[in-house]
């Protein structure tokens, strides 16, 4: 019965990651500032992210184009063009003195069809350090493509000014979008991405091989057009993204959920998170891995799942060198 729930569960989120639903947000004036700050959602699946600074964020609106400024409790405060939002940021941070990032940056991502606030409580748990500064991207994961996306990740990356050390830890497919933009760089440079400012990157139930539920269920929805292009290529479109995904140039760990037995899914063999095989988040490079009991949709909540993160983050390691398990090559390949 539980496996049956956790299928079905599987089958609503697709359903309602619709690019079709509503916009969440009503239209604005494009040339507005506020004075007074307006509330608004926060953006979901129709806002990414232009530029973060600490909880606040320049979005821009995927159908309208036009971008806005919102605060750490999602109010508005201006909307228009992503200059005019980025200037009234800039004054806004000197009236109230607002501190500097960190030279050490933790950067967050989400998963397919979730939001930043999926991942807040990890995010404020890895807060706890000091020693950097952590801050969530929010992209529309139903509205463009996996390269789509790892464009998106550049644009927030490009502006982190004064900032020596960026670390990453994402969710599902966040990962793949990381593995992209990774990708990106070294085709930009026709070498391996400059890792002269990349530190250590957690990966969190990665689809890092193609998901068996993935290709199971896409070809129901062949052009994309209800889950969205980036969960079309986790299915019937990976071949289009596979050689475009890098192997992290950079410290990276893996933490795969399931139950150490037969997983959550019956339509996955094997071991599995009830979305993603546990031999689907594998990916040779891996400076450590470990599995624990854990649901895809809500790993990120695990209390294991944020210590080990944070253990790696800060030393390389999800526990001592002695206990890692890397993932080598095998002799085959």
């Amino acid at each position: 019965m539980a496996r049956r729930i956790s299928f079905v569960l599987a089958l609503i989120c697709v359903v309602a990651v619709s690019p079709f639903a509503r916009a969440d947000e009503p239209d604005a004036d494009p040339l507005a500032t506020f004075d007074v700050p307006l509330p608004t959602l926060g953006g979901t699946q129709f806002w990414a992210d232009q530029l973060i600074f600490g909880s606040w964020r320049v979005q821009r609106n995927t159908v309208t184009g036009e971008s806005r400024l919102l605060d750490g409790d999602n109010f508005r405060h201006a909307t228009g063009t992503f200059e005019t939002c980025r200037d009234r940021l800039i004054a806004i941070s000197r009236e109230r003195e607002m501190p500097a990032l960190t030279s050490r940056v933790v950067l967050v991502l989400h998963g397919l069809g979730r939001s930043r606030g999926s991942m807040a409580g990890l995010a404020d748990y890895l807060s706890e350090n000091p020693d950097w500064t952590v801050m969530t991207l929010g992209y529309p994961t139903t509205q463009g493509s996996i390269a789509d996306h790892a464009q998106t990740l550049a644009g927030v990356v490009d502006q982190f000014d004064g900032v020596s050390e960026i670390n990453f830890v994402a969710h599902s497919l966040g990962n793949l979008v990381i593995r992209r933009w990774m990708h990106d760089i070294a085709e930009r440079a026709d070498t391996s991405p400059p890792d002269w400012r990349l530190g250590r990157f957690v990966m969190l139930g990665p689809p890092n091989h193609q998901p068996t539920l993935g290709r199971l269920l896409t070809p129901l929805d062949k052009d994309g057009l209800i889950v969205g292009q980036a969960a079309r290529q986790l299915g019937i479109g990976w071949s289009e993204v596979a050689d475009t995904l890098a192997t992290p140039p950079c410290q990276f760990g893996i933490i795969a959920g399931g139950t150490g037995k037969r997983g959550y899914n019956p339509l996955i063999a094997g071991d599995d998170d009830g979305v993603v095989g546990v031999e689907s988040a594998r990916l040779t490079g891996a400076r450590d891995f470990r599995l624990v009991r854990a649901e895809h949709s809500f790993i990120m909540n695990d209390d294991e799942v944020q210590r080990l993160t944070r253990r790696f983050l800060e030393t390389g390691w999800f526990e001592t060198p002695d206990s890692a398990q890397p993932i080598v090559a095998d002799a085959s390949e």
